[in-house]
């Protein structure tokens, strides 16, 4: 078996305008979920993972953490996994609801198998956050936190404290620092 290169890829700069599209795709617990099951909320969190991204999987536990968090303050969040199964079996359906189950996810993780969902988004990388705000507005696209490997080394919880921000209603600092991670992996057409 060879080794595939994971290409570092970064989001790009906020776009204040963007709204969060109309979705519609099937969880890992069977139950079909759109857009409208994570509205009226002051904050949605949309983030795009997979399993097989070394990115993702240093900081899975703090988004375990930051999901229970979200689910504590009555927020949503959402993970959705857009990755072609195909070439990177790790990320299929069956795999993610295995992982989904072991890790016991407090959010729901949905399979964008069309990749559809993932580009309406513009998601870029593994993994990619979008905050939204109760009118469904963006107001935060960066980085989980300062220390992506080292859980121990974090000293600012950037996305937690855009929402905390965000739900009492203070200013998210508009200067994000990008989230890293690797490249979506598109089907080839």
């Amino acid at each position: 078996m060879f080794n595939r290169i994971m290409a570092l890829t970064q989001t790009p700069p906020i776009d204040f305008s963007f709204t969060c599209p109309e979705f519609q795709l099937l969880g890992v617990d069977g139950k079909t979920y759109s857009r409208a099951d994570f509205e009226n909320t002051s904050a949605l969190l949309v983030l795009f993972i997979c399993n097989h991204c070394p990115y993702v999987k240093a900081i899975e536990n703090r988004l375990i953490q930051l999901g229970e968090f979200m689910k504590k303050e009555n927020l949503k969040m959402v993970a959705i996994c857009a990755n072609d199964a195909e070439n990177y079996p790790e990320d299929s359906f069956e795999k993610l609801k295995e992982r989904w189950l072991e890790k016991e996810y407090p959010f729901p993780y949905l399979y964008d198998e069309s990749q559809a969902v993932a580009k309406s988004f513009g998601a870029v990388c593994t993994p990619d956050f979008f905050l939204f705000d109760q009118n469904l507005k963006l107001t935060y696209r960066g980085r989980l936190d300062d220390s992506w490997k080292e859980p121990e080394n974090v000293t600012s919880e950037e996305l937690k404290s855009a929402i905390i921000a965000q739900i009492t209603n203070k200013p998210i600092n508009p200067i994000q620092t990008p989230s890293m991670g690797c490249n979506i992996k598109w089907k080839k057409a």
